[in-house]
This record gives C-alpha cells, structure tokens and sequence, in this order.
C-alpha cells in the first residue's frame, strides 16, 4: 500500500505528540528503619502504529488546509474539499494505472514499462478516509457534519476501485471464507454394553475354574 503520510508537511506535531513510555515511580516510609518502603513503576505503553499513522494523517490534512486558497477552517471543510484532498495525494502515488489507450489496460503483470501515470492506491485512499474520519471526531467533530464520511467521498472511492480493478486487472472482491467442516464425533460403548461384556467374561472364567 501506498503512504499517504508521504505527502510533505511543515506543520509541527508537537501538540499531537505523545511521550513514547512514561516512568512514575513512588516510595513509601514508614518506621524507624523505613523497613517497609516500597517502589511502583507504571510504563505507559506507547502509541500503536494505527494511532501513529491517524496522528500524521491528521496533521498533513490540516495543513493542506492552512495552504489552501483562500485557507480553509476545519469547521468549513466539506465533502469536496476532501475530494480535492484525494486528488492531490494522488502526485504522490506509486501506484501504476494504466489509461484505457494503452496495451497494457487490464493486465496484472505488464510485460514493459510504459508511460501511464503512478496513482494512490485504493486500498491506501480507503484506509487513509477510515483514519481521518476517526481523527475528524476525536478532535471535537459532530459525527453528522463529518465531511470524510460524505457521499461524494464514499462514491468517489467507489469510482476509483472499480476503475483501478479494470486498469491492473485485480480483483477487489472479498473472497468469502468457507465454513470449516464440523469434525465427526467417534460414537462411545454405552454402559450397559460394557456391563454385559464384563458380566459375560467373569461368567465364563469362573466356570472354566469349576471345571
């Protein structure tokens, strides 16, 4: 998958920053010989690679914002605004799509090179809406005004899967997993057949005794 995050920024991080572990440690005295003193150290785990990813997301968006002309505010961000977003990541793609003229068109493996333009992935524009539609809302945005969850968005990236799947020739269709076959269960001697065969085996060694 592409990475989105290549996009230059110059916006500083510091106030999304957060210290990667974080040690606090406390003692406690108590007697004449402080015999019982004792130390705790918490380690607060750091961020994992989603939050990460979701923080630089969210700071090459809002400065795309600051540059933009005239400058966008976060609350008059909309739906196209977002999709002007999407097309500007794409001069930062690596991702090969072939236009519909030339010989390789629908071919997952081209045999050469060939001068079609690199794109963003889907499945990286996908991902990166995801991200940003959850940063959107853990920064203050109302659920129902959040523009990365718009229509045009969800058409737009509709677009360009079906485009990309016909231009590489891959498939993005979601292979349903079969149900794994429910083992047979081994039937078990009933109690009262393994009753009768003891009975049957004392029976008959007792009688060849008396003989």
């Amino acid at each position: 998958m592409d990475l989105v995050s290549s996009a230059p920024t110059n916006s500083p991080s510091s106030a999304f920053e957060t210290p990667s572990a974080l040690a606090i440690s406390t003692s406690n005295g108590t007697g004449a010989n402080n015999s019982n003193s004792t130390s705790t150290t918490a380690l607060i785990t750091s961020p994992s690679r989603y939050e990460n990813q979701k923080r630089r997301d969210w700071n090459t968006f809002c400065q795309y914002l600051r540059n933009h002309r005239p400058p966008l505010s976060l609350p008059m961000c909309s739906g196209a605004h977002v999709l002007e977003f999407l097309r500007y990541l794409d001069q930062f793609g690596k991702t090969k799509i072939h236009n519909h003229s030339c010989p390789f068109f629908g071919l997952p493996n081209p045999p050469a090179p060939c001068p079609c333009p690199l794109r963003q992935a889907w499945g990286s524009l996908d991902a990166l809406i995801g991200r940003l539609r959850a940063a959107y809302e853990e920064h203050g945005g109302r659920p129902e005004a959040n523009p990365f969850g718009a229509r045009a968005v969800r058409l737009y990236l509709r677009e360009v899967r079906d485009f990309q799947s016909k231009a590489r020739g891959v498939s993005y269709d979601k292979k349903r997993k079969r149900p794994k076959p429910r083992p047979t269960p081994v039937p078990t001697p009933t109690t009262s057949a393994t009753t009768t065969s003891t009975t049957t085996s004392g029976t008959t060694s007792s009688s060849a005794t008396l003989s």
